[in-house]
């Protein structure tokens, strides 16, 4: 099992850059391209989260095996954002990835940890 790591800002520009290396290390664990599709959209709701809950930046750090796993935690402070919108994107997390565990300090989520 090989582990990849990124930092990144939690902006569009580089939410696009993530979205690019998550297909890739997808096509590594052989997922069709469906399955890719739906990790990519987990990954970015992931990031989008941690945005609402008041962080600039984040890392990710994907777990390469058998399947993928990934863990995505907030870094950097920032502002804090409509977290009522939360709801959307963990609904869409487990319908796409099933089991996903939201880690909450201080009634924020800060850490999102899945597998596909």
């Amino acid at each position: 099992m090989e582990k990849f790591s990124i930092t990144t800002p939690l902006t569009g520009e580089y939410l696009t850059t993530v979205r690019l290396t998550t297909g890739g290390l997808c096509a590594l664990v052989g997922f069709d391209v469906d399955e890719a599709e739906d990790y990519k959209v987990c990954v970015t709701e992931s990031l989008l989260i941690l945005k609402r809950n008041g962080f600039s930046s984040a890392e990710l750090t994907f777990t390469v095996g058998e399947a993928l796993g990934c863990t995505v935690i907030g870094k950097a402070e920032g502002e804090k954002e409509n977290v009522a919108e939360d709801e959307i994107s963990r609904a869409l997390l487990s319908a796409l990835i099933g089991e996903v565990e939201f880690v909450k300090e201080n009634d924020r989520v800060v850490k999102i940890v899945f597998e596909g």
